[in-house]
């Protein structure tokens, strides 16, 4: 893909929005990479959950990105900014998952960041939050080489894998990305 396509580069990955056309290479990574999701969460793996989520990601409180290698075009991986709210509170809450050809290549790490600038600089966040089950030790240490610092914990959070799931808070201001 063209680098005209991708809303931010860097050495090895770019970062652009989802579309109706990655349905295909989307779900069969997502189909391929169901023991690494599992339990943490569940990307859609037909069409139909993929057109379902490709229609939430365009309300006006979502922003989905793909994050791609640059050398071949594949979908390494995808990052989410949920619950966005502007005024004074300019808060959104990431997800993100790697598919399993990417898992632990540093893809995501550098996806998540360009994400993150995305973020603070086009959106005009002030603070993103992500919350992240404390068994997940993947998730954990990408929130942490982000930059995010650990702000709690959340009994009982989201329900995940048909239970409900404790999370811990990770979050990262745009001041302490600036000064990262």
């Amino acid at each position: 893909m063209d680098d005209d396509h991708y809303l931010a580069t860097g050495p090895r990955v770019g970062v652009r929005h989802f579309t109706a056309a990655d349905r295909a290479e989307f779900t069969a990574r997502a189909r391929e990479s169901v023991p690494l999701h599992r339990p943490w969460l569940s990307p859609p793996v037909t069409d139909a959950a993929y057109d379902s989520y490709f229609a939430k990601l365009q309300e006006p409180t979502r922003e989905g990105f793909l994050v791609c290698e640059l050398e071949s075009g594949r979908i390494a991986g995808f990052l989410t900014v949920n619950n966005i709210v502007y005024a004074a509170f300019r808060s959104g809450a990431v997800g993100y998952g790697a598919f399993a050809h990417a898992a632990g290549r540093g893809l995501m790490s550098e996806g998540l960041r360009l994400a993150m600038r995305y973020a603070f600089d086009e959106l005009g966040l002030h603070r993103l939050e992500i919350n992240v089950q404390p068994d997940n030790e993947r998730s954990v240490a990408l929130a942490r080489r982000a930059g995010c610092r650990l702000e709690g914990y959340s009994p009982d959070f989201l329900f995940i894998d048909g239970a409900w799931r404790d999370h811990e808070r990770w979050a990262i201001t745009s001041d302490m990305f600036e000064a990262a």
